[in-house]
């Protein structure tokens, strides 16, 4: 398994430019939002309680964020969690609007990154890696980190990673 450093590296390389991960704090929650709201339509019981899908895939992907990180996986899965919510909310309307609130959430989300791709005039990381998409959640919550002045050790890794990928 790759490093959290290697993970995010790969990651910054695609997103270097401040508007192109700005673009990506709006599109990459829209996303992520939208894609849950399918698996919330996949529901079954759990003991005395009702689960989706939805809550088993982020319970996946916050348990592999814990792996690579403690800490940032809970500041995502602090950001996470609503998101699961909301589309299990979602998942609960009448069909024809949840696709709606879908389509509507992945068309907008996938438009902001885009526009940002187009701005920094490269590609999305997944075109080359699918598995990036799943990253892309737990860098926002890195560069945050990163902005504010927590976690040098790790912001130095990474943009040492980028700059000799780079050379």
């Amino acid at each position: 398994m790759k490093t959290l450093d290697e993970q995010l590296s790969t990651y910054a390389g695609y997103h270097r430019n401040r508007w192109n991960k700005l673009t990506h704090v709006v599109g990459v929650p829209l996303v992520a939002f939208s894609i849950l709201i399918p698996m919330a339509w996949v529901r079954f019981p759990v003991g005395s309680v009702e689960a989706s899908g939805a809550m088993v895939f982020a319970a996946a992907v916050i348990g592999w964020y814990f792996l690579l990180d403690a800490p940032l996986g809970t500041l995502t899965a602090i950001l996470f969690v609503p998101l699961v919510y909301a589309a299990d909310r979602v998942a609960q309307l009448p069909l024809a609007t949840g696709l709606w609130v879908f389509g509507a959430s992945f068309v907008l989300g996938w438009l902001f990154q885009l526009a940002g791709h187009a701005i920094e005039g490269r590609r999305p990381a997944l075109v080359d890696n699918l598995l990036q998409a799943l990253v892309a959640p737990l860098f926002l919550v890195a560069e945050g980190c990163f902005a504010i002045g927590l976690r040098r050790d790790l912001h130095r890794a990474v943009a040492e990673r980028v700059r000799s990928a780079a050379d």
